[in-house]
């Protein structure tokens, strides 16, 4: 199909995309608790003749269109965020303190859009269509496990030869997408360290080994790791998110006790991070007093495959024209979606859906999209697919 009809398909499906998408944000619930909506993509991919299998991933699901090789799967991630929503419209969301302040409703739209499409295809290549509804992208479960690690677990993506990932953008204008090869988002890993001395009566000093004079020694030595250990040519962040210690101001307390999250492109750059915040601080066991820390392994770094990346550039100039493509801005934010692009070559763009007037923040209670961006993602999506499964016949 020629990208201009495949792009007026995709137009003629807007008021679709429009329910679907309202539908959904009303729909809002948390990660891993994404019952009613899984029913509500089930149904839907359903009704255009998409195999469906549900409970993958507790409460994800896996559609398929087609048989054969190559197989290209199509991610959209399911969860919702706790964030009491403050817009009021006909559509928002039924359940109080739950909100899509991601826009994960427009992403599973556009997967639901995708579906629609390459199902009305009577001359579709042989190939494997296969659309990923994860759950829980925000959050991991009790064993930190995320809805992209679930899925892989249970051989969701297993024979893909090809994955593209898609996310709304409330800060890029509608009719247009970003996207580049290469690291576009960092790994995260989150940390927790409590720094351990003597307690003593606050007017007694001498008679401590006073842990929050110990923080202060320490923090500026982790401070130090990215400005002197790291090669400044490579992105780095450590950031002390949280410091807690002590229940009065005349008492010195036994500990104190820190949090915080390090973020990477580099696996080496990730490891060097590890290693020099316990020697960071060792600085406390120098001085008298002593540590423990524990690093909880999050995502990796969100890496594009220049392969399917320069496909999603071609194929959206051909559907929109040469400007209605940017470059991605790599960002230092994490995306469990890198798990399944380290596990299958794959790429994510994001396509725009900016309203106009102030900024609608991802993750606040005001974020909100203009829907009619949903119809370049859906096409993107939909041709980004066919292309590369033509390439492989």
């Amino acid at each position: 199909m020629q990208p201009a009809q495949l792009m007026a398909r995709a137009q003629a499906l807007a008021p679709e995309l429009l329910r679907w998408r309202r539908d959904l944000h009303q729909r809002a619930e948390l990660g891993f608790q994404e019952h009613e909506t899984a029913a509500y993509l089930a149904s839907t991919l359903e009704a255009v003749g998409v195999r469906v299998r549900t409970g993958v991933a507790k409460t994800g699901l896996v559609g398929a269109l087609g048989t054969g090789r190559p197989a290209i799967g199509l991610r959209g991630d399911m969860d919702a965020l706790p964030i009491f929503e403050a817009n009021d419209m006909p559509h928002t969301s039924r359940r109080e303190g739950v909100m899509h302040a991601c826009g994960h409703d427009g992403n599973m739209t556009v997967v639901l859009g995708a579906a629609r499409l390459l199902a009305e295809l009577t001359d579709r290549p042989a190939a494997e269509f296969r659309f990923l509804l994860q759950p829980s992208e925000e959050n991991q479960d009790a064993d930190g496990k995320s809805g992209a690690m679930r899925m892989l677990e249970e051989g969701a993506l297993e024979g893909l030869d090809y994955v593209i990932g898609q996310h709304v953008h409330s800060d890029v204008p509608v009719g247009q997408i970003r996207i580049s090869p290469g690291y576009i988002m960092a790994s995260a890993d989150a940390f927790e360290a409590t720094i351990t001395g003597r307690g003593a009566h606050g007017a007694y000093p001498h008679q401590s080994i006073d842990p929050i004079f110990l923080l202060g020694q320490v923090i500026p030595a982790v401070q130090g790791i990215v400005a002197r250990r790291v090669k400044p040519q490579e992105p780095a962040v450590v950031t002390i998110g949280a410091v807690h210690s002590g229940l009065a101001g005349n008492v010195i307390p036994e500990r104190v006790t820190l949090a915080g999250t390090l973020r990477a492109y580099s696996p080496a750059v990730r490891d060097l991070l590890w290693s020099e915040l316990d020697r960071a601080l060792s600085v406390a066991r120098a001085l008298g007093g002593d540590y423990t820390l524990r690093i909880d392994g999050g995502y990796p770094a969100t890496h594009n495959n220049a392969v399917v990346a320069e496909t999603i550039v071609q194929v959206a100039r051909e559907l929109a024209g040469e400007g209605a493509v940017g470059s991605m801005e790599p960002s230092m934010g994490a995306e469990d979606f890198s798990l399944m692009a380290a596990a299958v070559p794959g790429a994510m763009f994001q396509t725009g859906v900016a309203l106009p007037g102030p900024l609608r923040p991802h993750h606040s209670e005001t974020f909100d999209l203009d829907e009619q961006g949903l119809v370049l993602g859906v096409a993107v999506m939909a041709a980004t697919a066919l292309r590369l499964a033509e390439r492989a016949q």
